[in-house]
């Protein structure tokens, strides 16, 4: 009987169980050919502001330092495209953060899928991790045979396009490992033509620190003058890489309830987004992505977008 495969087969069928649409295994280890392009992204300060980057360099590059005595990385992919698009008259938000905050929602299946692969399998040492910890997530899901690392440097999977999120449990437990799948851009550049601030400066490389997304969610500082033209109506995240993706074509609606776009993100005009008060966006965005942010940041994005010329 090959243990192995048996434990890897129910921890797969049990994550799609659960709602994730794709689950694959690595060997938690040393990520040899990640470090050298790290270290040079952190050295051309691509990061920006974000300096949470440059802490936690060895646990980041060797999960068995992140997590002690760790055999196995599962990577899962769970779908946050929507099922349709909010007011196209209105400011862009990105399609992640249309409903409830993620980070919630999927902690509890991983708990829950941890809780089963216990009562099935036995006594396993393993934490669960949703965008929360120092972990090169995208490295981990293509080792694991989940989707190659586009042009866009997004995970893209043939089946399901990119719009998903990114989660792992890492666990002491020897498990069947997937193999990687071959790149499938080919000779597109969709996404680095559309990028309007060139944040995508070459095929496989980004300067985060010119991203849309990075100005509208990490930093916390007034945007430069010169990028008003390109904002495009974005005041929370950046989805354009991947708009123009054509894997995307494979993407399907999601079909958890929880990230279904609210109410007001659906229906919000730009004067009610202009209108925003304190009081309401506490009550509105509370346990949302747009907390993130917080008022004065989000303010300080609709605001600048609303000034495009």
């Amino acid at each position: 009987m090959n243990l192995k495969k048996n434990y890897s087969d129910f921890i797969k069928n049990k994550s799609i169980e659960l709602g994730f649409i794709s689950c694959g295994i690595s060997k938690s280890a040393f990520l040899e050919n990640e470090i050298g392009r790290f270290e040079s992204w952190l050295k051309n300060n691509y990061h920006g502001k974000m300096s949470y980057m440059e802490r936690n360099f060895d646990k980041r590059m060797d999960t068995r330092k992140l997590v002690d005595g760790s055999k196995s990385v599962i990577s899962l992919l769970f779908n946050y495209y929507p099922s349709k698009e909010i007011n196209n008259n209105s400011f862009k938000i990105s399609k992640y953060a249309y409903g409830n905050d993620y980070h919630f929602i999927i902690k509890d299946k991983l708990k829950t899928l941890l809780s089963s692969m216990r009562n099935e399998i036995g006594e396993i040492d393993g934490r669960v991790f949703v965008d929360s910890a120092p972990i090169m997530e995208k490295a981990w899901a293509k080792k694991s045979g989940l989707g190659w690392i586009g042009k866009n440097t997004n995970l893209i999977s043939k089946k399901t396009g990119s719009f998903f999120f990114i989660a792992e449990i890492i666990v002491d437990l020897e498990l069947e490992y997937d193999n990687e799948v071959t790149d499938h851009c080919g000779s597109c550049t969709a996404c680095l033509d559309a990028c309007p601030t060139d944040a995508l400066y070459e095929p496989y490389k980004i300067d985060a620190s010119k991203c849309i997304s990075y100005f509208t969610i990490e930093l916390k500082e007034q945007f430069p003058n010169d990028l008003k033209k390109d904002f495009n109506d974005w005041i929370f995240g950046c989805d354009i890489c991947q708009d123009v993706c054509p894997w995307n074509k494979f993407s399907r609606p999601n079909e958890e309830p929880l990230l279904n776009p609210l109410k007001e993100i659906n229906q919000y005009s730009k004067k009610d987004w202009l209108e925003l008060t304190d009081e309401v966006f506490k009550v509105v965005f509370k346990e949302t992505p747009l907390e993130r942010t917080k008022f004065k940041g989000l303010k300080r994005n609709i605001q600048y977008a609303n000034e495009q010329v």
